[in-house]
């Protein structure tokens, strides 16, 4: 039985915090150089469309390890929250089954893990205590990412496959500001989203913000030489990928392609045929079961439990050898978002719910009488704070500040309106021609039929898989505690 458990493949999944999947080498980006996450794709399959269960750190990671929806996971679907123990996490079925499972950096946070009656992260068992005395910026953390890797194969036992998690916490917020072009990278390189101004001030923060993209890459190249070393290479599945969109306006916290749309290549030779790139729509609610099946570990979808696994096993598509849009997916996954930061009266969420397929994004928004980004103002000391000190869905930034300063230039003003303002309740995208979500077609006459079939989908997955919002129970989301910082607001006008 030993012989039988060694043998299982090793899992490495490696998730940065806050980037979008255009930002690698591997996607054309200029203004970077992630050569480890390239070998990946390269030795492996790089995926073009792979989209998270939601644009914000803590749901999104609650459905990556669990293969869930944040609408199927109460509390965990909401950010900074708790994460109910009766939902099934893939490290702990591996664990179970013969695994030596650790993480290093950012598990699942932020939140409250137990508060739900959990004694440890959902991601396993913490190897973070090496630290690195120098980093090249200050907004860098100090763990020795590849250094506490090595601390767990050291202590790993001979006759026991591993499942490790490196989460890094790079390119989260904030980032030293002028560090990229400190360190030698150039302005010109950078393409600016065209949701945002193209201005010197977002291009160095653009910068900033790849300079801690190749910090997380560095560490993954360190990983991948560690199981050249040890032999076991090959016999490790690898899954490099991200929680969330880049931390800036109109991306991290909102169900744009720049918020949903993540990075994703999967490298195990034993099963999948390399240099390929596919076109299907995935879901990161599909790596839990993709995980499980390739470890040969039966998860609770197989059971017919109430905690399923939705997400769908992606072993067919990596066994093949197809690039493209392959005969192995579905056409359509979902995406989502509750509440984020606390940016508005009464702890307040902003709802969204969508459905991308290769082609198209259609976006509900729920309640599009509030502030998407958040409130524009918020208390201070019992008055009412200066205006646009609010927008807290957004992480503070050289890019917000520079909207906010220059929002009655008439250069500037559209791109702040983009960020803040309110939005209609739907809205409907064609992202192979707008991935920037800047023309909404949900009113254009020779779109309404698309229009109305990706809605009457959305609707009947939501209902389909429970969600509270379509099943007489949405209130619920606002009665989720939250064990982060709250603020105040002042009540907004349509519920005086």
């Amino acid at each position: 039985m030993a012989d039988e458990i060694a043998r299982r493949p090793n899992i490495l999944v490696a998730i940065s915090d806050d980037q979008s999947w255009i930002h690698t080498s591997a996607s054309g980006c200029r203004s970077i150089a992630t050569p480890n996450f390239d070998r990946v794709a390269k030795e492996g399959v790089l995926f073009n469309n792979a989209i998270c269960a939601s644009p914000g750190c803590s749901p999104s990671r609650a459905s990556i390890l669990t293969g869930r929806y944040p609408w199927q996971l109460e509390q965990a679907g909401t950010h900074a929250s708790s994460f109910p123990a009766k939902y099934s996490v893939y490290p702990e079925l591996l664990e179970k089954a013969g695994y030596f499972v650790g993480y290093t950096g950012k598990g699942w946070q932020p939140g409250n893990f137990k508060a739900s009656g959990r004694v440890r992260n959902p991601a396993g068992v913490s190897f973070s205590q090496l630290k690195i005395q120098k980093v090249p910026a200050t907004g860098i953390s100090k763990t020795n990412y590849a250094g506490n890797f090595e601390e767990f194969l050291e202590q790993k036992p001979a006759d026991q496959p591993f499942c490790f998690w490196y989460g890094g916490h790079e390119p989260h917020r904030s980032f030293e500001r002028g560090s990229g072009i400190a360190l030698g990278k150039q302005l010109a390189a950078v393409d600016v989203p065209s949701f945002l101004p193209d201005s010197e001030e977002v291009r160095s923060d653009i910068l900033d913000y790849c300079l801690e993209i190749e910090w997380f890459d560095r560490h993954l190249g360190k990983m991948i030489s560690a199981l050249e070393a040890s032999g076991e290479l090959n016999n490790t599945l690898i899954i490099v990928t991200s929680d969330n969109g880049m931390a800036f306006p109109r991306a991290k916290a909102n169900v744009y392609e720049y918020g949903i749309h993540m990075p994703l290549a999967i490298r195990y030779p034993a099963v999948v045929p390399g240099d390929r790139v596919v076109d299907d729509v995935v879901s990161l609610t599909d790596l839990a079961p993709t995980i499980l099946e390739i470890a040969g570990v039966e998860h609770p979808q197989a059971k017919g439990e109430d905690n399923s696994m939705t997400g769908e096993s992606l072993v067919p598509l990596l066994e093949s050898s197809e690039s493209g849009l392959t005969r192995f997916c579905r056409e359509e996954v979902y995406s989502c978002r509750e509440r984020h930061s606390s940016s508005r009266w009464e702890n307040l969420t902003y709802p969204q719910r969508c459905i991308r397929t290769s082609r198209y994004l259609l976006i509900r928004n729920m309640k599009p009488e509030r502030w998407p980004a958040g409130a524009p103002r918020k208390m201070q000391s019992g008055k009412l704070g200066p205006e646009d000190g609010g927008y807290h869905d957004i992480d503070a930034c050289p890019t917000l500040s520079f909207l906010i300063a220059e929002k009655l230039n008439p250069e500037v003003a559209p791109f702040f309106s983009l960020a803040v303002a309110h939005r209609p309740a739907l809205e409907l995208f064609d992202i192979q021609e707008d991935p920037a979500c800047l023309k909404n077609l949900s009113g254009d006459s020779e779109y309404q039929e698309v229009s109305a079939k990706l809605e009457a989908k959305l609707n009947l997955f939501l209902k389909t898989t429970g969600d509270p919002r379509l099943n007489g129970a949405e209130d619920i989301w606002e009665k989720y505690i939250r064990y982060s910082r709250l603020r105040s607001f002042p009540t907004p006008d349509w519920a005086k």
